[in-house]
């Protein structure tokens, strides 16, 4: 029988992931006088916030062997929240109007929500406790209800073994994309893409393209490559096949219902009845 642990006891605890979620619950348990390690296997805190321009080898991020990239920032995001509701509450995300590096938007960019989790980090020494570049392998249960934790740093030698108390993992769920299934779509000869792999319009020059999706990533995308693309069109499952047409304030983009079938000729149908030639599917689908 495995005997409950004494609620008051310090314990060594393992935090993988230095992105919102990490960042605060190591604050948390610190405070409660536990001894923390949290390991990042980037090479500075923020997790998905931190934007990169590179992308995945594949572009769909199917390939089981692609090189990853964690981020999902495109590089015009900003929050469909407004700042007061994303702040912990003894740590309020403030504008900072005096600082003029800072964005003091109520809906700020993406690099606003970065620098505030690097604030949050340094005003509680999270910092401080975080194994950058280190890439947790392995955890594993071991006896006396304690936990294995395997990991790598980046350039070392080999892997390492340290044993814990508990775990909490704060690694995200944005890594790993939902594709929409598309009859035909094996034979279709345009090319497809990830929203996890958008990062600015110019690839999408004078293409047409096709977005599945009808959340927040969909509707700022499209808005986006609507100044640069020869046509836009966004297909929904939540749009019935009546609404089908051109998007208010647009001269090249269109509304559709969701995608009947893709054929070798290039064209895409979708359940409105319309068809259209295009050159690249982007997937907006989580």
């Amino acid at each position: 029988m495995q005997l409950a642990l004494n609620p008051l006891a310090s314990r060594q605890v393992a935090v993988i992931g230095a992105g919102a979620g990490g960042l605060v619950a190591a604050r948390e348990l610190r405070r409660e006088g536990h001894k923390v390690v949290v390991f990042e296997r980037g090479d500075q805190v923020g997790g998905t916030w931190v934007y990169t321009p590179k992308v995945e080898s594949d572009l769909l991020g199917l390939h089981p062997d692609r090189t990853t990239v964690h981020s999902s920032m495109y590089q015009s995001l900003r929050t469909n929240l407004p700042r007061e509701s994303m702040g912990f509450r003894d740590f309020p995300f403030v504008a900072k109007e005096e600082d003029e590096e800072r964005d003091p938007r109520r809906f700020p960019g993406h690099t606003e929500v970065l620098r505030y989790l690097k604030d949050f980090a340094s005003e509680f020494g999270i910092s401080e406790i975080v194994r950058f570049e280190t890439e947790v392998m392995v955890v594993d249960s071991v006896e006396g209800g304690k936990w294995k934790v395997k990991s790598k740093s980046k350039g070392g030698d080999g892997v390492d073994d340290e044993i814990y108390d508990a775990v909490v993992v704060c690694n995200g769920h944005y890594t790993e994309p939902r594709i929409a299934e598309i009859p035909g779509i094996i034979s279709w000869k345009g090319k497809q893409f990830h929203s996890h792999n958008y990062r600015n319009p110019e690839p999408f020059r004078d293409q047409v393209v096709i977005l599945i999706g009808g959340a927040a990533s969909s509707a700022d995308i499209s808005r986006e490559l609507a100044g640069v693309a020869k046509e836009v069109h966004i297909a929904s499952r939540s749009v019935a096949d009546e609404a089908f047409g051109k998007q208010p304030g647009y001269d090249n983009m269109w509304l559709h219902s969701m995608i009947k079938s893709a054929h070798d000729d290039g064209s895409v149908a979708f359940q409105d009845g319309s068809v259209v030639v295009a050159d690249i599917i982007l997937h907006c689908t989580g």
